[in-house]
């Protein structure tokens, strides 16, 4: 048996204490405080936390990992900032690998093309005799070349897709910019499929980027078939770096087709036998956004353009939908931003409750943008997690140009009720949508506790009633996400620091109680444990020092997603 002794620092269980010390025995976490100091002689290795603050490690509720980890397979376009410098480095790019059949990428910048519309002319510039499709930073738009478009059969006879927009010139034609699944997937469906060993690469590199950042747990919410079997092939390799549990996609165009597809699959994974891949989950939308006016709300856009916004399922299909998938055991997983679709997804998730009885389900309501005050308690009383975004709640360019004149200023201070929820009695949880935004955790936390840009505005908080004071934060970004991903249902649940919980901790350099909050995205990890083993610096060691340093390199996503247009998924 292997033992790891840590002291000299702030141990922060998660289960209402602080602790000086804590000992780990063979991945679990053995003894907390005194326990830990009467056994500490014996243990094999001792870590000196310098004044530090050892905590539960992170888990994000909400990510699209394989999403991520595949932007640095193509073109680096998302470090462009304009369209010729995605052109040039399309071209750049092919010209090294004359050998790829298409050239594909992520993700670049929609607010470079007026109303974020890209012509496919463009990219013919950089490549014009094989196919190019590159993914926006929303990641339900594509931009493609004519080559492209050619493949796909898509020309100025194409009727408009269900579910999705082709946006045409004067003429009919297809200009290259495509939106929402229907239109993407006359592209994707032409496409050669991706090589399992490129999207084990990628879950590595995703996996790498949130250990860095203290996260050991992530919901990839968006799994499609291809996708279950990179997990499945990495799991088989032990090449999955944190643990990951799968959102099977329900496509409403054909989900009661593809239902029993989602039950095998899940029989695969738990098949597999991995301690870290999990698949309980179905994901719904429910809506679009507000910042294109497809977001579904209870009263009409300011401007009209729209009226109430987009409902993706519609009341009675999404349902008999939900409840389908939570009469095969799933956990609903769904995305809605306006209120309009809360109260959806709500009313669904009561339905399912009503039809299919009593359980321990865990039903999780993404986003929650905009909540009706009589929505607010039925969180709580029907046992709904809310998952939100922290970094979203602050007043920058994307929320004052875009959102706050689409909604007008009294609704637009009802976003992001993350504090009035949890006084209800709701779980709230925190999740990320990387790579849509930031996935480091510090980022959110600095505005859930603050409720202020980086620039420090508004000096009081935006909406400051909704400030979550920063312990409940990080219970939101722990213990919280843990509920949500049934840990506690497991052998070694995860989530505290508490005898028999599985050692999963982050370490970092300062107490983040103790620092201004936008002070906590400068503070280091210096350490993540993943069941007592670290994966940052190798063994632990008497004399482990930090990992990254106290102010670590600008982050490969933005800190707060600067689209003019954001479609999050």
């Amino acid at each position: 048996m292997t033992t790891t002794y840590f002291h000299g620092g702030t141990v922060w269980t998660g289960a209402g204490a602080d602790e000086g010390a804590l000992l780990v025995r063979d991945g679990r976490v053995e003894a907390v405080g005194a326990a830990a100091e009467a056994a500490a002689s014996g243990a094999d290795a001792v870590v000196d936390l310098d004044g530090g603050f050892l905590m539960p490690s992170f888990g994000d509720g909400h990510a699209h990992p394989m999403f991520g980890g595949l932007e640095a397979e193509g073109p680096n376009v998302r470090a462009c900032g304009s369209v010729a410098e995605i052109v040039a480095e399309v071209r750049r790019y092919a010209q090294e690998h004359p050998e790829l059949e298409w050239i594909t990428g992520a993700s670049y910048d929609g607010s470079l093309a007026a109303a974020g519309l890209f012509d496919a002319r463009w990219l013919d510039e950089a490549v014009a005799d094989r196919p190019v499709m590159l993914r926006a930073w929303d990641y339900h738009t594509v931009w493609v070349n004519s080559k492209a478009l050619e493949l796909a059969g898509i020309d100025a006879a194409t009727p408009e897709p269900e579910l999705g927009e082709i946006p045409r010139r004067e003429d009919g034609t297809p200009l290259g910019t495509l939106r929402e699944w229907g239109a993407v997937d006359l592209v994707t469906a032409v496409m050669p499929p991706r090589e399992i060993e490129t999207g084990v690469r990628a879950l590595e590199r995703a996996g790498r980027y949130f250990l860095e950042r203290g996260v050991t747990w992530v919901q990839d919410a968006w799994v499609e078939p291809a996708d279950l079997e990179v997990y499945l092939a990495a799991a088989a390799s032990d090449a999955l770096p944190v643990r990951f549990n799968l959102a099977f996609y329900a496509d409403p165009r054909r989900f009661a087709d593809e239902l029993p597809g989602m039950l095998a699959a899940r029989g695969r994974v738990e098949a597999s036998g991995s301690p870290l891949l999990t698949a309980h989950t179905v994901k719904f939308f429910a809506d679009g956004v507000v910042e294109n006016e497809t977001g579904a709300l209870l009263e009409p856009y300011c401007s009209g353009l729209h009226s109430h916004g987009m409902s993706v399922w519609g009341a009675e299909r999404l349902a008999e939908a939900v409840r389908s998938a939570d009469a095969a055991g799933f956990q609903v997983h769904v995305h809605a931003i306006g209120d309009a679709a809360v109260r959806q997804a709500l009313d669904a998730i009561e339905r399912a409750i009503e039809a299919n009885g009593p359980r321990d389900r865990r039903p999780v309501i993404a986003h929650a943008q905009l909540v009706d005050d009589a929505d607010l308690a039925r969180f709580a009383q029907l046992g709904v997690i809310a998952n939100m975004q922290p970094l979203w709640a602050q007043l920058d360019a994307l929320m004052t140009v875009l959102t706050v004149p689409r909604l007008g200023q009294e609704r637009a201070d009802r976003q992001y009720r993350m504090r009035s929820l949890a006084s209800t009695g709701a779980v709230l949880a925190f999740g990320s949508d990387w790579p849509v935004s930031s996935g480091d955790p510090r980022d959110g936390l600095a505005i859930a506790a603050s409720r202020r840009t980086v620039d420090g505005e508004p000096a009081g908080g935006w909406t400051p009633h909704e400030i979550v004071p920063m312990e409940a934060a990080l219970s939101a970004y722990t213990a919280a996400v843990a509920h949500q991903a049934l840990a506690d249902s497991v052998d070694a649940p995860w989530g505290r620091i508490v005898p028999g919980a599985s050692a999963d901790l982050a370490w970092l350099a300062r107490d983040p109680r103790e620092v201004d909050p936008h002070e906590l995205p400068r503070v280091a990890v210096r350490e993540t444990y993943l069941a007592g083993v670290p994966c940052l610096a190798g063994p632990a060691a008497s004399d482990a020092r930090p990992v990254t340093p106290e102010t670590p390199a600008a982050p490969d996503t933005p800190a707060r997603d600067e689209r003019s247009v954001a479609l999050r998924p």
